[in-house]
């Protein structure tokens, strides 16, 4: 207990599937944790079992696309809790579509959230946590990040776009000695919401989840606390000379 005592985190997509585990986990380990999400309800229901267990968590809801919301978040998080250490920029949208289907709109929409959300999220964390003396970016990418997938252009050029912004954003950081580490974790098919969602978009939702457990060695998708620890090995000190890095988590995914 207490890895990542006294750190001030801000978890984005905290309502549900992995955010919801990783802003448990780290209230858990000792973390004041803001956890953020376009659905008031149920991130509101998170922090109210957070609250409830003794730890300290806000909910603020935001649309991480819109830079004023990040611009809000970042600065109610310090005036709540006096500092910014950890960030987690986990929210993010997918769905199945090929290069040819997808259409613009959609491309636009998919982006917004999973590349501008955390291009925003480090660009107003970084100030704050260079005023705190330094902190953890954890950006949550994808084995989508690292390989091609036919049926997922749009998520494949978001998730491999957010692998190599991590790595410049931790050069940026490192190179002006600000103590800012930025990381990034590439699950594999996690069991959550949303992947549950853009299973049932398909023909047949029970046979394409069979087929997606199968591509996985381990022969099973991965939980959302199988990321969390993640998110919480790189929130905590115990990875201070980490950074630039992409963490896979991904159940044997891409060593085939």
């Amino acid at each position: 207990m207490g890895r990542v005592a006294g750190k001030v985190a801000i978890v984005t997509g905290a309502a549900m599937g992995i955010g919801k585990a990783a802003a448990e986990l780290l209230a858990a380990e000792g973390a004041f944790v803001v956890a953020t999400d376009r659905e008031e309800e149920a991130g509101c229901k998170v922090v109210d079992a957070l609250v409830a267990e003794g730890h300290s968590a806000i909910f603020v809801q935001q649309d991480v696309g819109d830079e004023d919301e990040w611009k809000k978040c970042v600065d109610q998080t310090v005036k709540e809790f006096g500092r910014l250490d950890v960030l987690v920029n986990n929210a993010g949208v997918g769905w199945f579509g090929d290069v040819e289907s997808t259409t613009l709109e959609s491309w636009h929409k998919l982006l917004r959230v999973n590349l501008d959300g955390v291009f925003l999220g480090m660009k107003y964390a970084i100030p704050a946590m260079r005023r705190a003396g330094g902190g953890s970016i954890i950006n949550m990418s994808s084995i989508e990040g690292l390989i091609g997938d036919a049926r997922t252009a749009a998520y494949n050029a978001s998730k491999g776009a957010v692998t190599i912004l991590t790595k410049s954003a931790a050069l940026h950081c490192a190179g002006q000695r600000t103590g800012i580490r930025v990381n990034s974790i590439h699950p594999g098919y996690i069991w959550t919401p949303m992947v549950e969602k853009a299973l049932q978009s398909t023909a047949s939702p029970d046979e394409m989840k069979r087929q997606i457990e199968a591509l996985h060695p381990v022969g099973h998708m991965g939980e959302p606390m199988d990321i969390a620890y993640a998110v919480l090995y790189l929130a905590s000190d115990e990875s201070k000379f980490v950074t630039g890095s992409a963490l896979v988590v991904d159940g044997g995914y891409t060593a085939q």
